[in-house]
């Protein structure tokens, strides 16, 4: 990611770390999330893109063995560094990828990272990256945007953010991404990527079995098991969870 795409994310932590009682995230995107990864205890995992460190307490608490929050924003890490002095989980936070974290990872977790990768090389990139963490048998499991996403700004607004490009589902194009809940308010740009492109870009680091999920936990199957307010969201969610090994 470049300088500008990380500085969008310095002044956000405190929102993106409210954000995991939303609804939507709190309900369906965490359970599913933790269910596509299954069993960590006793492994080692690196959590690319780790933000406010949301995930990383996370899989921590599940028992990971060794936990690795990585993020190049400055903010952020603060953020997730100054819990991390309060919990003492033992999670360590970078900013860097140094090369002796190369094949020491049995699972890599990328949650929204895929859609800040700006173009084409950039998404190769960042697949590589990932790719190079993991060793010999282990998974990455990431949410790029939904390449079905719903094109109306205003379908995802009851769960407190819109998706707004132009024209829609343009492959590489940017997406305004607005939140907005609790009295928050916070706007930063992606990129969308086809699945056509996302396998792509998987593919060429490396990755050979890659399965597109859609966010459902086990506790809201059947869908009209969930509570109204999630229902739409559950038929056209806006992200999409890569299996990859």
């Amino acid at each position: 990611m470049t300088n500008a795409t990380n500085s969008q994310f310095d002044s956000l932590a405190t929102l993106y770390e409210d954000m995991a009682t939303w609804p939507f995230r709190r309900d369906i995107e965490i359970p599913s999330v933790l269910e596509a990864i299954g069993e960590v205890a006793g492994q080692d995992v690196l959590d690319f893109g780790c933000g406010d460190g949301t995930y990383s307490r996370m899989l921590k608490q599940r028992g990971a063995r060794t936990v690795v929050g990585f993020d190049e924003s400055e903010g952020m890490l603060q953020h997730a560094r100054n819990r991390e002095s309060k919990d003492r989980l033992g999670i360590s936070f970078v900013s860097k990828l140094d090369p002796k974290l190369d094949r020491q990872f049995d699972l890599v977790l990328g949650v929204y990272v895929l859609p800040y990768a700006s173009n084409r090389q950039a998404l190769e990139q960042m697949c590589s990256s990932m790719k190079r963490l993991i060793r010999p048998g282990g998974r990455l499991v990431t949410l790029p945007v939904h390449p079905e996403y719903v094109a109306d700004p205003a379908y995802y607004r009851p769960y407190g953010f819109s998706l707004t490009q132009n024209p829609p589902h343009e492959d590489g194009g940017a997406i305004e991404l607005e939140l907005f809940h609790s009295g928050y308010n916070g706007t930063v740009t992606a990129w969308y990527w086809s699945a056509a492109s996302l396998n792509a870009a998987l593919q060429t680091a490396g990755f050979e079995q890659i399965a597109h999920l859609n966010p459902l936990p086990k506790a809201l199957v059947p869908i009209e098991r969930a509570p109204e307010l999630l229902r739409a969201y559950l038929s056209k969610p806006h992200a999409v969870i890569l299996r990859c090994q």
